[in-house]
């Protein structure tokens, strides 16, 4: 249990579960906030697949480049994004990533090679391509990756971008992230193969399917492909199968939308990677995963006071970033 053969020292070992720990409460609280009414609206929790965002993220560069899903805050804290300005925007302030005015699915960093959280399903993979032939263009080694979900491999515009990828040879790795159900549809009714990643061989392109709740297993699979990516091998379809512990998104209990059973989830919590892992960590005398939990408590802490205490935009901005050229008799104001 939780080999790999791509070398981490200690701190990246502990890298890893700060990481997955720090997303796993950042999505506890959004959920809390949620139900307080400091968050307008729902989100989609990423709670229980920690190990892939944290797994793939950890094997790129700051200069890299990842889109993601209306799933998306768990990808985008795995690279580096501010949880302070996250929640920010999830309340609708004005010191959030989109100045309030995009919410959860589609917060996005440029500066940290966040090309976006996504509301469309699959719409991420042709942009990592865009990003991938850029790099290629300008003769770099980055590599973009695209985060969808098993419901976005049957996604046409999916499918569109294995093949150029594949056509190109661009430096993308596709991320599908399994968790067994698009929305509440189970896999079995929407693919006639077990394994998603066996679809990479009609494309021409190397496909893998790992154990998304092993953060090293994922982590090493993603640094071979990137490797790989880097040196003009072209893509590479990476399938982690994992599984979110709660609903499709924060409403779904309220409503009392039931679709698994509990013995079902009752069997993937055994395999929660946010246990698991902080077990081995301390089995190995590598650290003490407590001592990780109460920096990770203190960083949202002030994520959430730092949210609180900043204001809403004010109501002259509402059409700010709206036009390309300023509407006919408003100011000229920037972003």
């Amino acid at each position: 249990m939780m080999r790999v053969d791509v070398r981490l020292d200690r701190d990246g070992l502990i890298t890893l579960y700060r990481t997955m720990r720090l997303i796993r409460r950042f999505e506890e609280r959004v959920v809390e906030l949620v139900n307080r009414d400091e968050i307008p609206g729902v989100t989609h929790e990423y709670v229980g697949q920690e190990a892939v965002a944290t797994g793939v993220c950890h094997a790129l560069r700051p200069d890299d480049v990842i889109t993601s899903t209306h799933r998306g805050h768990g990808h985008i804290l795995a690279k580096g994004g501010d949880p302070r300005r996250m929640i920010a925007e999830l309340m609708g302030k004005a010191a959030g990533y989109n100045r309030g005015r995009g919410g959860s699915m589609h917060i996005a960093d440029l500066s940290l090679g966040i090309f976006g959280a996504n509301g469309i399903v699959g719409a991420g993979a042709p942009i990592a391509c865009g990003a991938a032939l850029a790099a290629k263009l300008e003769k770099t080694d980055r590599v973009a990756v695209a985060f969808f979900g098993d419901g976005g491999m049957n996604q046409g515009v999916v499918h569109e971008a294995l093949n150029l990828a594949a056509i190109w040879k661009l430096p993308v790795l596709f991320v599908c992230e399994n968790n067994g159900y698009a929305i509440s549809a189970p896999i079995s009714q929407m693919a006639a193969v077990e394994r998603l990643a066996v679809r990479a061989v009609g494309y021409g392109m190397p496909g893998e399917s790992v154990d998304g709740m092993d953060v090293l297993a994922v982590y090493g699979a993603t640094t071979h492909a990137v490797e790989r990516a880097r040196g003009g091998g072209g893509p590479t379809l990476l399938e982690c199968r994992t599984y979110r512990f709660v609903g499709h998104f924060t409403a779904e209990k309220a409503r009392g939308i039931k679709y698994r059973t509990d013995d079902e989830i009752a069997e993937w919590r055994t395999r929660d990677p946010l246990e698991t892992y902080p077990a081995w960590l301390k089995q190995e005398g590598i650290c003490d995963p407590a001592q990780v939990d109460a920096e990770v408590e203190a960083r949202l802490e002030e994520a959430v006071a730092f949210a609180r205490q900043s204001p809403f935009p004010a109501p002259e901005e509402a059409l700010d970033g709206m036009y390309a050229v300023p509407y006919p008799g408003l100011p000229a104001r920037g972003w």
